[in-house]
């Protein structure tokens, strides 16, 4: 179980990682906060959910 929670940790931290550098690349040109904002919405909302619902089904997997 200890060792779920440390690749979890991991995982986070990557994405943690990812999620700045999109933040970064879609900044880099864009010309307002709009152009900013809802396409790193429109891309990172749909990841972190599924990287959230994967968590939580690791953690709530009970080993036999």
């Amino acid at each position: 179980m200890t060792r779920t929670y440390i690749w979890l940790a991991i995982g986070f931290l990557f994405l943690i990682y990812g999620t700045v550098a999109v933040f970064v690349a879609l900044d880099r040109y864009s010309h307002s906060a709009s152009d900013t904002l809802r396409p790193f919405l429109i891309t990172m909302v749909p990841v972190w959910a599924i990287t959230i619902a994967g968590a939580l089904v690791l953690i709530r997997a009970r080993p036999k």
